[in-house]
């Protein structure tokens, strides 16, 4: 696996982590939250001679979602992401790109995908974990045999997703953490949509300390 982490600038004044994973063998590539500066994303996949196969979306915001269409436009390859996230997408006042401008933007999908549904990058195996909370159409995607979590804005490290926003539900993003990502093995690295990555080891310390006044 060849694993590239792009920080791009968006508009609103933050840097959203954007991953680029490509198996080796088939060059087979996915982008996950291209949120913008889509010559940067396709230098790297030049780079890579990248076969561009998927395009991520971890959730609906708008500092994930900025470069999709352009990305889509020059390279193809299947926009995806979870089927309430889709329907999310559509709306600017959910996906939150009502704030830049009277137009905002809308992201049309070409596939749906729910829990624990698979795609795959030549042998690489992806697996979808809805992680509502954050958003109700959040999802993280899990390999297994590279122990690697992609978690959008559900995990963060040292903490989790903000719920201050549409379709946001505190005590759902602390269930999709505990019962869903806390329970992957010790040595998981975890990749989140904005900030540093961690594990999940040190992630389930702070869990485990923090249970009885969360749950």
């Amino acid at each position: 696996m060849i694993l590239k982490e792009l920080k791009i600038e968006t508009w609103i004044g933050d840097k959203t982590n954007c991953y680029i994973i490509q198996d080796e063998k088939s060059k087979e590539t996915m982008v996950i939250d291209p949120a913008g500066d889509v010559d940067k994303i396709i230098e790297m996949l030049d780079i890579l001679q990248a076969k561009l196969k998927y395009i991520y979306l971890t959730h609906c915001h708008g500092d994930h979602i900025g470069g999709v269409e352009e990305l889509k436009q020059r390279c193809g390859g299947q926009v995806v992401t979870q089927r309430l996230a889709a329907e999310n997408l559509l709306n600017i006042n959910i996906n939150l790109t009502s704030y830049i401008g009277n137009k905002g933007i809308t992201v049309e999908t070409d596939a749906r995908v729910d829990d624990k549904d698979l795609l795959h990058l030549g042998d690489l195996e992806f697996e979808v974990i809805h992680t509502p909370g954050h958003t109700s159409g959040g999802s993280c995607l899990y390999c297994k045999s590279e122990k690697l979590l992609f978690s959008g804005d559900t995990l963060f490290r040292g903490t989790w997703g903000r719920t201050d926003v549409p379709t946001g539900d505190f005590e759902a993003v602390i269930s999709s953490i505990m019962q869903k990502l806390m329970v992957l093995p010790y040595d998981t690295i975890v990749y989140p949509g904005h900030g540093k990555s961690t594990m999940i080891r040190e992630e389930k310390r702070i869990y485990l300390e923090l249970k009885p006044r969360l749950l």
